[in-house]
């Protein structure tokens, strides 16, 4: 039985919230009304203010919650997971807790509770303020700020794929002999020489910096190198060590006038290491050391970045915007598509082409990938396309897919070492008859390609579009999409953060491009942040108009915090550092609450709280703002 009318009213209140909460139209007014109205309330946790400083902008953060974008609603949550920072959503003042939630009115209003002084319409307006704080606020909470994070994750994977993209596509330096080194300190500066196909002529490890200061036996060795190998290009990985054997390099190309075609580049290394480890570079190079095998893959990212960044796993090439903080499966399958696209974009060499850059293939899996390359190791280079069709385990079906992304280059038939098809070389050959040309002579010939009516050659098989695509791959054959090669200088004494100072002009490599700006490796071990609204002199809403990945820009320094490591840049040569501090000192506005978490808003409220006068006033407070909305 039911012991008292305590006892009883309380079961009863528990009904009626479960009845109140049911309801699918309540919970779209509510879920409405939050998302326009509600705010996104951060704060520090009491006593991790030390242990977080690094999330400090964050520690007294009021902001719209619809409003939010992806890296600061991605950086609040991983403070939040870190236990760092306390992140709720409210209504209203974010310093008042106490004050009545216009949702409780809302809640009131559907039901019909209003405050008529009669005896059960206190009890039924604490029912309501109970339904609101401890059921739904929680409900909607968790749903609310999880539709952030899920529209936050897909803004960040789609930024990833986009600056993997542009990685994968940045220019290659081409066929040259390259000299790859990924410097260290104690453990010495990794030296390999590779000749124009990416093939291993020579390597070693030279010590020019602290503690064995082994400069000039270092010189002398890259000098020798460099003379019998014909070196044009120095690759020098970007990581410890970097600007010291940067220096080493600089000095040896000044002191040697025969080596003044050689040309030294700063490389990323992300990834290499990730590389080096793996089954599949111990299989390429079975023989050498890891470390050895990490300058390889330094040298061969600049002589061609797709070809070598598609043996590393997408992820491991860092330049995501918090990316570990968002799906994996999700992010590996749109990577996963980036790299295929950016390999069937460009094309591959069947003569140079790895295992891992031919799986990338459209229609091609590891095997036949595999067979590609084991029979071309067997019976020596593809001569045709047609060849192809001799590899195990690759049949029509696999050759109709592949085929018009698989190129010779200088081979017998010149549509070999295009992108059209094998299925259309029959329409080229009968543009050739109408003209009595052979293929080779219409070949990069503009003015005839433009002069060819499409529609003559079309048939039940092949449309006009596909006719129109086969004449502007004729007009450029065997066209990259990528664009010509240029290289970053770094300013020379600028090799530390504490070098910098305000209004330096320097040149740097875009390395990641956000939402909310571009990250410049500026050569100082730490990357500088050029904020969107500092890249433009004219409104844009997305860094990309301006910077891709991988380009060079110049950029002036506006501040530079040497404690956290932060450099503000700007690619406007007009903006100053004094005008940009003294803006930033200007106050945004006033703080309406200090210091720590507040404790959420939806806790059990004291019985006190409740006076029946107040629900009217809420219910009203929340028809005026929906009738403001409508």
């Amino acid at each position: 039985g039911i012991a008292d009318i305590k006892a009883a009213l309380d079961g009863a209140k528990f009904i009626l919230m479960e009845r109140f909460a049911e309801s699918a139209d309540l919970l779209q007014q509510l879920r409405n009304f939050l998302w326009t109205e509600g705010t996104l309330s951060v704060r520090v946790m009491t006593g991790k203010e030390n242990e977080g400083a690094k999330f400090q902008d964050y520690f007294e953060h009021d902001e719209a919650l619809k409003k939010v974008p992806s890296h600061r609603a991605l950086a609040i949550l991983r403070g939040r997971n870190e236990g760092i920072l306390s992140a709720n959503l409210i209504v209203g003042d974010p310093s008042d807790r106490l004050a009545p939630s216009p949702c409780e009115g809302m809640v009131a209003g559907f039901y019909g509770i209003e405050q008529k002084g009669r005896a059960g319409d206190t009890w039924l307006a604490e029912v309501v303020k109970w339904t609101w704080r401890v059921k739904l606020l929680t409900h909607l909470e968790t749903e609310l700020i999880g539709r952030v994070r899920d529209s936050a994750e897909d803004e960040a994977i789609n930024v990833f794929a986009t600056n993997l993209k542009d990685l994968l596509l940045a220019a290659p330096a081409g066929h040259k002999a390259t000299i790859g080194l990924d410097p260290g300190l104690r453990t010495g500066v990794k030296v390999v020489a590779l000749d124009g196909t990416g093939k291993v002529l020579d390597h070693g490890v030279i010590y020019p910096t602290p503690p064995k200061n082994q400069v000039t036996q270092s010189k002398a060795i890259l000098k020798a190198l460099c003379l019998k190998y014909d070196v044009s290009l120095i690759a020098i990985g970007n990581g410890t060590g970097s600007r010291e054997t940067d220096k080493v390099v600089g000095d040896l190309l000044k002191e040697n006038p025969e080596l003044k075609k050689v040309q030294k580049i700063i490389v990323s290394e992300a990834g290499a290491s990730v590389y080096s480890a793996s089954e599949l570079a111990a299989k390429e190079f079975p023989d050498l050391d890891v470390t050895i095998r990490g300058a390889i893959s330094i040298a061969r990212r600049l002589q061609d970045p797709l070809a070598e960044l598609v043996k590393i796993e997408p992820k491991a090439i860092g330049v995501g915007q918090y990316q570990h903080d968002v799906s994996q499966p999700a992010l590996a399958r749109s990577l996963g598509a980036v790299v295929e696209d950016c390999v069937n974009a460009v094309g591959v060499d069947l003569n140079t082409a790895s295992v891992p850059l031919l799986t990338k293939v459209s229609g091609l899996n590891s095997t036949i990938a595999a067979n590609i390359v084991a029979y071309r190791e067997e019976n020596g280079v593809y001569k045709s396309r047609a060849e192809l069709k001799k590899v195990p385990r690759l049949g029509a079906k696999t050759f109709e897919q592949a085929a018009g992304f698989l190129k010779i280059s200088n081979a017998k038939n010149p549509l070999d070492s295009s992108s059209v098809h094998p299925e259309s070389y029959a329409v080229v050959k009968q543009i050739c008859a109408n003209a009595s040309r052979d293929v080779k002579s219409i070949m990069g010939d503009g003015a005839f390609l433009k002069a060819v009516n499409a529609s003559e050659f079309t048939s039940e098989d092949v449309g006009l579009l596909t006719v129109k695509d086969i004449l502007k791959e004729l007009e450029k054959p065997g066209r990259d999409p990528r664009p010509e090669f240029v290289t970053a200088e770094f300013k020379e004494g600028v090799d530390e953060i504490k070098d910098l100072r305000d209004d330096m002009v320097l040149q740097g490599v875009a390395t990641n491009v956000t939402a909310f700006g571009a990250f410049i490796d500026i050569g100082v071990h730490q990357d500088g942040l050029a904020h969107i609204s500092m890249m433009s002199d004219k409104f844009i809403d997305d860094p990309r108009e301006v910077v891709k990945a991988g380009d060079v820009v110049t950029v002036k320094v506006m501040e530079v915090d040497v404690v956290r490591k932060r450099i503000a840049l700007s690619m406007r040569m007009s903006d100053n550092a004094e005008d940009y501090q003294a803006e930033k000192a200007t106050p945004r506005g006033e703080r309406k609450s200090k210091g720590r978490a507040p404790q959420r808003t939806h806790s059990a409220p004291p019985a006190s709280e409740t006076s029946g006068g107040g629900m009217a006033a809420l219910f009203a407070q929340a028809q005026k703002k929906k009738s403001k909305r409508l």
